[in-house]
């Protein structure tokens, strides 16, 4: 694949900062409350705000490939039924009937030509209007137009489902929203890979301690000293602040083998893991031929629920790269559960009072720029860029 000129200027930066023995750093140590972790308020604006007002990463496309094709989708604590309607348009609605509130779609997957309450049986079509009332006598006068699914902003962009779970006083410009990333996430092809395993998991601990194991390269070598820590070069890494997103380069070793090369003979991919956090909680883990697709979500101050995918180039139909791809994905597993236990550890200890504060360092900077950006939402001077 061709590099682009933001990937050569990240090798060379690699290579100075190898040579140099130093790494990417900001100027200044920023101190971060604890309060913000323990704090049942702070974890209610959040939620309001950063997982209702922004657009949260549900599902792949094949997921809904075909008119009819649906799945749901309850980890924000907002009931989400994503389909695609018979033009092959994407839609996500509210998981809600319009008569008494029970939930249209109880699969979490399948597919359907209409979609039924199960308490009294209004149905709806993929385009979430009410199609059918039993014994309709009974509401003569109601206004059917008026009483379809609520329709939530939904979009596929680069092979994901992405989906804002509330409805937005203005039409939101998603392309805008990601146009930082866009060249990088379109030269991946997502939407051509296999989701080869998918996993969800629950988590005793702030989903803001599960999102900063993503956003920093610092602890490789410590938290995961027997794992991953050989496979990267020691705490050197590049952040791209596209403020609210950020593109993490993290370099393998073999980053050396470009030194004295041509930089237009150069190639990025088989020389980084590369970690893309899209704001507020959604990453695109590349690794050098595959995919990871995570997703945090906070369900209360001391616990979140942790989302992921694993894409692959093609299907593996051959048992050496199905052993190769179980491979990695056992590794993985291990790698992240070495983070959550160590992030576990961490929730136990903050109602002790040992600190008031912790540090994020110069060098994580991913930490720091994350940060800002979750304020800045918090405060208003964050939005969701609107239409016209």
């Amino acid at each position: 694949m061709r590099i682009t000129a933001e990937e050569q200027k990240i090798i060379q930066e690699i290579l100075d900062m190898a040579e140099r023995k130093t790494t990417h750093m900001l100027p200044e140590v920023m101190e971060n409350p604890v309060t913000r972790y323990t704090d049942p308020a702070q974890v209610a604006r959040e939620i309001d705000v950063l997982f209702r007002q922004f657009p949260i990463v549900m599902g792949h496309a094949s997921d809904v490939a075909q008119p009819g094709d649906f799945f749901t989708h309850d980890a924000t604590g907002v009931p989400v039924l994503v389909t695609r309607d018979n033009d092959g348009t994407l839609r996500a609605f509210l998981n809600v009937c319009r008569h008494r509130g029970a939930r249209v779609e109880g699969k979490e997957c399948g597919h359907a030509r209409t979609f039924s309450c199960p308490y009294h049986s209004w149905t709806y079509g993929l385009d979430g209007k009410l199609r059918g009332i039993p014994q309709p006598a009974g509401f003569e006068g109601v206004e059917r137009s008026q009483l379809g699914l609520v329709e939530l902003p939904a979009w596929e962009r680069f092979g994901l489902i992405w989906v804002m779970p509330s409805v937005p006083q203005a039409p939101v410009d998603i392309d805008a929203w990601l146009a930082p990333m866009a060249e990088q996430l379109q030269g991946l092809d997502l939407g051509g890979h296999h989701v080869f395993r998918k996993w969800e998991l629950r988590k005793n601990m702030s989903w803001r301690l599960l999102l900063e194991g993503f956003q920093e390269s610092y602890h490789f070598c410590h938290a995961h000293r027997e794992t991953a820590c050989s496979a990267y070069l020691d705490n050197q890494s590049v952040h791209l602040n596209f403020n609210p997103h950020v593109r993490h380069a993290v370099p393998l070793p073999k980053i050396e083998e470009l030194r004295g090369t041509a930089p237009e003979t150069w190639e990025y991919r088989p020389y980084f893991l590369t970690q893309n956090y899209l704001f507020p909680a959604n990453f695109v883990q590349v690794q050098t031929d595959h995919v990871y697709i995570h997703t945090v979500i906070p369900t209360g101050v001391d616990s979140c629920i942790f989302q992921c995918m694993m894409l692959t180039p093609e299907e593996p139909v051959s048992e050496k790269a199905l052993r190769y791809y179980t491979k990695n994905f056992d590794l993985i597993r291990v790698v992240f559960n070495e983070d959550f236990e160590i992030g576990e550890g961490i929730q136990k200890g903050l109602n002790t009072g040992a600190n008031a504060h912790f540090l994020f360092g110069k060098y994580e900077c991913g930490l720091q720029f994350g940060q800002r950006a979750i304020d800045a939402a918090l405060d208003g001077q964050l939005k969701m860029p609107s239409l016209g």
